[in-house]
This record gives C-alpha cells, structure tokens and sequence, in this order.
C-alpha cells in the first residue's frame, strides 16, 4: 500500500512539475514576444525619427546579448551580486541612454545650424522665392540633420499635405524652443501677413546671440561642472584604494545587509550632489 501511494505521489508530482514547466514557458515565450514586438517597434519609431534605419532584430539580439550574457560574465569573474545586479541595470538603461544622447547631439547640432538657414530662407525670399522654394534650397545648401528635415517637410507638401501641418508635423520631431518660436512666427506671418524676410533675418540676428551668450555661460560654469565630476569621482576612487588596502574590512560592504545599506545611502547621496551641482552649474538663457 505504501508502495502504491509513494509511486501515486511521484505520478502527481511530475505531472504537476510538467504542467508548471508548460504554464511557465508558455507565459515566458508570450512575455519574449511582447517585448521583442515593443523593443522593435520603439526602436523603429525613435531610430526613424532621427533618420537612422538600423534593422530591429539585430539591435534586439544586441540588447539580450548585453542584458543576459554581460551580467554572466561579471558573475563568473567576481561572483559578486551586486555588481552582477548593477551590470544587468546598466545594460538595460544602456539602450535608452545611447538614444537619449543620440537625439541630444541631434538637436544641439539642428539648433546650431537654424540661425545660418533662417538667413539662407531670408536671402531665397528677397530673390523672389516662395517659402516653399526657399525650403528646398536648403537641402542642397544645409548639412544634416537640419536638410533631412526639410527634405522631409517638402516631400509630404508634394503628396498633399499642407504647409502648416508639415510643420507642425517637424516641430513634433524637434521641439526645440528656437524651432518652436520660428514656426509661429512663420505660420503668423501666413495667416494674418506681414514681412516675412524681415521676421527671418530678425530670429537669426536674435539666435545668433543667444547662441553667444549661451556659449559665455557654459565656459563660465564649465569649471564648477568639472569640480561635480571630480567630488562625485573622488569616493569612487578612495573606495578602490581602500579595496587594495584593506580588502578584508572593505568586503564587509558587498557581504553583509549592512554593507548593502550602506553602499545605497552612498550611491543615492552621490547620485544627489552630482545633480544638485548640475542644477546649480545650468542656467537658463
């Protein structure tokens, strides 16, 4: 009799094992394609709207690779779970960081080249140049990534589209507030008249300044951002000197709970002042 229950209990137990396995991979392969269709789809939309068209799959392979084989490798080498654990967060904000800093540049450079192209649609509209043809020099005459949009603008005013809701379309794409400003200014002048070259030359003069006084600004407090840099370094660097020093008592922080707290109290008062003295050092034009 206790034989029969024992291989009763064995028959239940690998039944319910298989059907917890099949539960599991079943809701682990959905979870696999909705994030595999999100991840594609995200990194299609943001890609294109910066002109980049990199094929999906592969920066989907790229990402498992870091987010899974990274924190692996880290474990394998220091068997440390909180670098592993770190490893994993970096390689998830990896992607998000590299497309944050991508489109940043993107439209620094788009703000820098606005001020030459207002003047380049000025001088095309005192030619006699309709706003529309003064766009289109600017493909030929800009270097990107402001002709791109431009080219794009255009292309969607020959399939039909309207000028005002191109722009409104592009200034979707950059909101940029020196962008923003010149597509009121341009959507005014179309409704309700006015000197258009005159309003073009004028936002050019006035970016051109603001570019100026924003470059004074940003030498003045380049040196009290590189002090943020190097006090927020600077227990980085005493930690690894203390790691080759007294490695034994400096264990102590990535083996016991109160190591851990520790470490979270210095990372969140680290990650605090590095902010606060950039909020100090940024000033707004």
């Amino acid at each position: 009799m206790e034989t029969v229950l024992y291989f009763s209990f064995i028959i239940l137990a690998s039944i319910s094992s298989g059907m917890i396995g099949w539960v599991a991979a079943r809701a682990f392969r959905k979870f696999w394609n909705e994030y595999q269709s999100t991840f594609s789809e995200s990194a299609t939309n943001n890609l294109g709207d910066m002109f980049m068209f990199v094929d999906p799959q592969k920066l989907f392979m790229f990402n498992i690779i870091g987010v899974v084989v990274i924190p692996i490798f880290v474990w394998l080498v220091s068997h440390n779970l909180i670098a592993t654990v770190a490893a994993m967060a970096g390689m998830i904000a990896l992607p998000w960081w590299i497309y944050k800093t991508i489109k940043k540049n993107r439209f620094k450079r788009f703000e820098q080249q606005l001020p030459e192209a207002l003047m380049a649609i000025s001088s095309n509209l005192q030619a006699g140049a309709s706003l529309q043809m003064a766009f289109e020099g600017l493909i030929n005459e800009q270097p990107k990534p402001l002709n791109q949009e431009f080219e794009l603008l255009i292309r969607q005013t020959r399939i039909g589209v309207d000028m005002e809701t191109g722009l409104s379309n592009m200034e979707k794409r950059l909101p940029i507030p020196d962008f923003i400003v010149v597509v009121s200014a341009i959507k005014i002048a179309r409704e309700v008249g006015g000197n258009l070259i005159e309003v073009m030359e004028k936002l050019a003069n006035t970016l051109r300044r603001k570019a100026s006084m924003e470059g004074k600004i940003d030498s003045l407090t380049s040196q009290g951002r590189l002090q943020g840099k190097v006090m927020t370094g600077l227990p980085i660097l005493l930690g690894v000197v203390l790691m080759q020093i007294e490695p034994k008592a400096m264990s102590m922080l990535f083996t016991t709970p109160m190591g851990w707290a520790t470490l979270a109290v210095i990372i969140v008062m680290e990650i605090l002042g590095y902010l606060t003295i950039l909020k100090i050092t940024s000033i707004d034009v």
